[in-house]
């Protein structure tokens, strides 16, 4: 009976691989596939495929079939339901998800993190730049899974952001947004942040309720995302439709902060070449450690997957999110008089307020006034085609628009008293109303290819983009408090008390409106790339890209030039080439080292919230200066670091040395003219007769270099890491601009960059103690932050050091419910996230301590 040979069908060579063989088959195999027909029969039903025919073991003899026939089309269709079912269930075997949720070993996991370790991504969303897994990919990448995210309880990017190491956050003021300004690496990413891949510019507050994973590609990366990205790029992945299941979840939270949200998560498969996948966003929220600031939000999103044939692929995708409350721009700074002549960075003088005895919840805004509404529209059509085995086409078309609009209130300008109690401040009114709409195109060409023992991935492509800004600001935010409120000649409000602020609950009699002054912005991008990506038998791998932008930015609009409401308009165009080299050797399967260099540009006005050179952006109108065009800033990058993947290939272990070194940096300083002239490093024309020159120069130089070191993944079965450990150095080479504080720093040369925290560390670890629980939790540390203008710590200000700690405890009711508390800032440690670039500055302070309850189902 183990000699008995089976016949021929058509399901049996297809499961066995052998279609061109004759040779005998023995009863071992015979059982084997008889198994895996039964898998392949019961999903091919679930999937509504043809049915296969049965199998027939009783003959002894297999029939030849003619050499000319060809299979049918109802043939290929079962052989391709057989095979896909037989993937399928091998995945199911080879990669389970211990302690799962319901519904994590199905179609609602992270599509591109280890199944069987959900904090180890394998793969970047964009397979064609980046066609090696992470592990061969020269250059360092921190991505956080969908598992990482929802075990942060990271509702927001900003809040997955800042606990992630080796990125800060950045302030807002007049002349640029409120909203996601992040530094990574010490440099200006705000407009180097992507959503499935396409620019999302103007600052915006993003939420993460339609959030697969969030990818932070560190170092310049311009061939393959275009302008910027000096310190790296962030790309936000949203959730897709999946025609692997149905699913349908919903999370509910409740909060010490009053928090109550509820999103839900549904995907529906209509056939097997048909899915929907939708969800909603309810949150009512306050800020915990914050008087009278609220954080509502609601939203909905919905994505398709069509595939009519197997060789075809159409997805689309619509987002929309709606951010409102009571906006907080945070507290005053005190700073003790002048400081004396010496190194500042190792004094101890000055600091947040709270520091110095102030109430550290105190609200300097005014409660019937401010507010932000924040909105994104987002929608995406994608297409794919496999041409051949070979070559495949891309398309992505992407419509979005943005909305930020706010008025809110900072307190700066403190005047010190003794006692200190009796300090005052100016309560100085910001207000923006921003539109931004993109319209983008990307084509892309995938070619696999061979030369000898070299496996190629080329990938061509073009990318058209038009970003329009539409910028403008709220008028008469004097004029609505009540008679008898002091002012000053700017519209602010002097003498509020730092310790008890007293306009807080001031009526109003009347409504905010629109200027009509507005700064209209366009900027035309037209690209062009080629990258490849050569494999020589898993042990050497090279990648190369070189990229070419046409860049063009238009602004017209309104300023004011010696005290009169001009209007002005300015134009620039630039032609960006870039590249990059990597190379990788594997001296073992699980591992690999790299050297890798890459440039990138930050061209004038690339910052699209900025309404000035000095906040990156490009104004309208010149207030005294002559010049704004500059070439754009080059950077260049060289990074070596090694990759590992350890405990059977389920912990991912990274380590990098990298130095970014920044040429023709754009520098700010303000001049006072004398005699009807002002001195700047060129001609200056009508300068006011009061007041300063804002002078733009370009030609500054500095470098920023550290280690990198990353985890993710798991140790044991039961134990979960992911973090990681930033160490950096900054210093100004070249400056043009004179200290602001000239006692204290003779020269910006030599300085450290303003901003940043230069060290900093993150690690989210999680234990499973039993099948029913599991306890994790979180530490981040960021170092001091020094403040400064445009380029340097030249301001003698800083932000203390500070350590967060965070825990939660998960416990599965059973395979549909869990249950997860979390505790957030468990010390109640009173720490700030930013702080302006002035000697007074005001400082963003987080959240205090919170606590929540989240429950989940899953269907």
């Amino acid at each position: 009976m183990s000699n008995a040979r089976a016949p021929r069908s058509l399901r049996f060579d297809a499961a066995m691989g052998l279609a061109d063989n004759s040779a005998g088959y023995s009863g071992t195999k015979v059982s084997a596939v008889a198994g895996l027909i039964a898998v392949a029969s019961f999903s091919g039903a679930e999937a509504q495929q043809t049915n296969l025919p049965p199998v027939t073991v009783d003959a002894p003899v297999a029939r030849p079939r003619p050499a000319s026939s060809r299979p049918t089309p109802d043939q290929v269709r079962a052989r391709t339901a057989l095979r896909r079912a037989t993937r399928r269930n091998q995945q199911a075997q080879v990669a389970p998800v211990p302690f799962p949720n319901a519904g994590s070993l199905a179609a609602d996991r992270d599509p591109y993190a280890d199944a069987a370790a959900p904090y180890k991504v394998d793969h970047l969303q964009s397979s064609s730049k980046f066609p090696e897994p992470i592990l061969n990919t020269p250059k360092t990448v921190t991505v956080l899974s969908k598992e990482v995210l929802e075990d942060k309880n990271a509702t927001t990017l900003k809040q997955a952001i800042l606990s992630t190491a080796g990125v800060t956050l950045g302030s807002g003021e007049g002349g640029n947004a409120f909203g996601d300004r992040f530094f990574i690496r010490g440099f200006d990413a705000r407009n180097d942040i992507f959503i499935d891949g396409v620019r999302d510019p103007g600052v915006s507050v993003r939420e993460n309720f339609f959030t697969e994973q969030v990818e932070i590609l560190r170092g310049p990366g311009s061939t393959f995302a275009g302008r910027g990205t000096t310190g790296g790029a962030i790309n936000i992945v949203t959730k897709q439709a999946t025609t692997e299941k149905s699913f349908y979840n919903m999370d509910t939270t409740f909060g010490t902060d009053q928090t109550k949200r509820v999103t839900l998560d549904v995907n529906q498969v209509i056939s097997p070449t048909l899915a929907v996948r939708a969800g909603g966003l309810f949150q009512d929220a306050n800020v915990a450690g914050r008087d009278n600031t609220t954080d509502d939000r609601s939203g909905a999103f919905v994505a398709t997957k069509w595939t009519p044939l197997d060789a075809v692929k159409i997805t689309g995708d619509y987002v929309h999110t709606e951010l409102h409350g009571i906006p907080d721009f945070g507290v005053p700074y005190y700073r003790p008089g002048s400081p004396a002549p010496g190194n500042i960075f190792t004094s101890t003088a000055g600091g947040p307020f709270p520091q110095f005895g102030s109430p550290a919840n105190n609200f300097y805004g005014l409660v019937n006034r401010d507010f932000f509404k924040v909105q994104q529209d987002i929608g995406t059509v994608s297409s794919e085609i496999q041409v051949t085995p070979d070559l495949v086409l891309t398309d992505k078309i992407r419509a979005s628009r943005s909305m930020n609009n706010y008025i809110g209130t900072i307190a700066e300008s403190p005047i010190i008293t003794n006692p200190l109690s009796a300090s005052t401040i100016t309560m100085n009114p910001q207000s923006r109303y921003q539109i931004t709409d993109v319209l983008a195109n990307q084509s892309e060409a995938t070619y696999k290819f061979d030369t000898g023992g070299f496996k190629h991935t080329a990938v061509g492509g073009v990318e058209i983009s038009r970003e329009t800004s539409y910028i403008d600001k709220y008028t008469g935010l004097s004029s609505e408090l009540t008679t008898g409120t002091p002012f000053n000649g700017a519209g602010s409000i002097s003498g509020v008390s730092v310790f008890s602020p007293q306009y807080t609950y001031t009526p109003f009699t009347s409504t905010p409106t629109l200027a009509g002054l507005p700064t209209n912005l366009s900027i035309d991008t037209k690209s062009v790339y080629l990258l490849d990506s050569v494999n020589y038998n898993d042990l050497v791998i090279l990648n190369g890209g070189i990229r070419y932008d046409d860049y063009t930015i238009n602004t017209s609009g309104y300023g004011t030039v010696a005290g009169a409401t001009t209007f002005g308009a300015q134009s620039a165009e630039f032609g960006m080439p870039n590249f990059n080299l990597g190379l990788t050797l594997k001296p073992a399967p699980n591992g690999s080292v790299y050297a890798a260099y890459a440039t990138s540009s930050n061209p004038v006005g690339a910052e699209f919230d900025g309404t000035s050179t000095a906040y990156g952006g490009l104004s309208p109108v010149l207030n005294g200066s002559s010049n704004q065009i500059f070439g754009p800033e080059k950077n260049q990058a060289i990074e070596v670091g090694t990759k590992w993947e350890l405990f059977d290939r389920h912990l991912l272990v990274t380590a990098a040395l990298f130095q970014t070194n920044k040429e023709n940096a754009r520098e700010a300083q303000n001049v006072t003219p004398t005699t009807g002239t002002a001195t700047c490093p060129y001609p200056v024309t009508n300068p006011p007769t009061t007041g300063s020159v804002s002078c733009i120069t370009a030609g500054a130089a500095y470098w920023v270099r550290g280690i990198d070191l990353g985890v993710g993944g798991k140790i044991t079965d039961k134990w979960s890491v992911f973090g990681g450990l930033v160490l950096m150095q900054s210093q100004v080479t070249k400056s043009n601009a004179p200290s602001p504080q000239p006692l204290l720093y003779p020269t910006n040369v030599g300085l450290p960059l303003a901003n940043i925290a230069h060290q900093s560390f993150s690690l989210l670890s999680k234990y499973q103690l039993t099948d029913m629980w599991e306890i994790g939790g979180q530490a981040v540390y960021r170092s001091k932050i020094y403040g400064g203008t445009l380029l340097a710590a030249n301001q003698g200000t800083s932000l203390p050091s500070y350590w967060r700690f965070d825990a939660f405890a998960e416990a599965k009711i059973d395979k549909h419910w869990t249950v997860k508390l979390f505790v957030n800032n468990i010390f109640d440690k009173r720490y700030y996230d930013a702080l302006y670039q002035s000697a007074t500055p005001f400082v963003l302070e987080a959240p205090g301590r919170a606590a929540y309850l989240v429950v989940s189902a899953r269907y």
